[in-house]
């Protein structure tokens, strides 16, 4: 497959295919594949249930595609807002048709079917949705592996990074997906600049797809599975490892723009310099950790287009800058005590949703910190010393600035 055009369908080239990381040989298992395609969301969070709206009406038009879209639902006690009273959450999305919780006001499909018990949500599923914070699904894909269709292939929204507690390397999310659900199981990502809110109200706005599933038949048909023009426009690319990176690397950059924002009197100016430094350290930190990189990556909605949206409107920029203007007020600025600021932030803006810029500037500052580039990533390591050691937050300034590229390349 890879890059050669030969082998790229009409509709993919219009959806503009790129390479990326090339995958082994093994497949999907296109001899059992049932007849109708088998959606389950895992996951059904804000984003969860703003992507299942798009899923659901695709669902319901596309003729290879079963009417139903099950969403495993983490089930939790919700009050009503009319009348006060307690009901379980599954059920008030399936009569109500509505996420009350993480997504009040916006109507789901009705065949959007909310699912309480894992195993049955899952049950012949041909593609799954990952779309919930990366730490919960050790404890669930054992159940997830035991239920699914034998040709089921994957699309993980989840936009962080794990890292091998060994070797102190990122691992991409999809990876460790593919490798827990054995069996040839192939997972791609959906990464873009999509504030979930804005994708439910059907905003127009853009998404990337980072897939290759050995089969251009299942590649194209994914695609359709997402792409809903005009409103959610999707194209796909095959590096997997980039796209999904830059979902996790975003975060970070916009607890730095939360940052600026909470010092007040910045102005759009240094905002602007710190996403341009931002992305460079992006694109360094992919080339340095992950092969097969394409540099395009950075130019489609899951690179640059996703880091400005996050840097204006998204959670980790919005608690960022409560975090900001918060921590001039601490007598000790220890990392305990910004611990539990941003705790207490996280608990008091996001309703039980959790932010991933947090997590992932201390992971990636313990790996670049390992492996001495720290002086490489001025600015992912300013942002870790404001958030977790106390620095004063006018500080955010000193990173950014660029690195001649011989630094980097001599610590390689």
């Amino acid at each position: 497959f890879g890059n050669n055009i030969e082998n790229i369908s009409p509709y993919s080239l219009r959806h503009h295919h790129r390479g990326g990381d090339i995958y082994d040989s093994t497949s999907i298992d296109t001899t059992m594949t049932p007849e109708k395609e088998r959606i389950c969301i895992i996951g059904s969070g804000n984003w969860g249930s703003a992507i299942a709206t798009v899923l659901g009406r695709n669902a319901a038009r596309l003729p290879f595609c079963h009417d139903e879209v099950r969403m495993w639902v983490f089930e939790e006690t919700v009050t009503l807002p009319a009348d006060n009273t307690s009901a379980k959450l599954s059920e008030v999305i399936n009569t109500r048709h509505e996420n009350i919780k993480y997504l009040p006001g916006v109507k789901l499909p009705s065949n959007v079917r909310a699912v309480p018990d894992l195993k049955d949500a899952c049950k012949d599923a041909t593609l799954l949705i990952f779309v919930l914070p990366h730490q919960f699904l050790p404890k669930l894909l054992p159940t997830i592996r035991k239920s699914v269709h034998r040709s089921c292939r994957g699309v993980s929204l989840i936009k962080g990074l794990g890292f091998d507690t060994k070797t102190k390397l990122p691992v991409l999310i999809s990876k460790s997906i593919e490798e827990a659900m054995g069996g040839g199981f192939r997972c791609g990502v959906l990464m873009g600049a999509n504030i979930a809110d804005e994708v439910a109200k059907q905003n127009m706005c853009e998404s990337t797809l980072a897939c290759d599933f050995g089969n251009e038949e299942w590649n194209e048909k994914t695609l359709q599975l997402f792409d809903e023009p005009p409103n959610f426009r999707v194209t796909r690319i095959g590096d997997v490892a980039g796209a999904e990176a830059c979902g996790a690397l975003k975060n970070i950059v916009a607890l730095g723009a939360g940052f600026v924002d909470g010092l007040g009197g910045s102005g759009g100016n240094t905002k602007a310099a710190l996403l341009r430094v931002g992305l460079l350290e992006m694109t360094a930190f992919c080339a340095t950790f992950f092969h097969g990189i394409d540099q395009g990556t950075f130019l489609e909605s899951c690179g640059m287009a996703d880091l400005i949206t996050t840097c204006y409107g998204g959670r980790n920029r919005r608690c960022a800058e409560a975090f900001a203007k918060a921590l001039p007020k601490f007598q000790t600025k220890d990392s305990q005590a910004c611990d539990k600021l941003w705790s207490d932030i996280e608990n008091k803006m996001l309703d039980g949703q959790k932010l991933q810029g947090t997590l992932a500037a201390k992971e990636v500052y313990a790996l670049l910190e390992s492996r001495q580039l720290l002086d490489s990533f001025p600015l992912f390591r300013t942002i870790y010393e404001i958030a977790f050691n106390g620095k004063p937050v006018e500080l955010i300034t000193d990173g950014i600035y660029v690195k001649p590229p011989t630094s980097l390349l001599s610590k390689l």
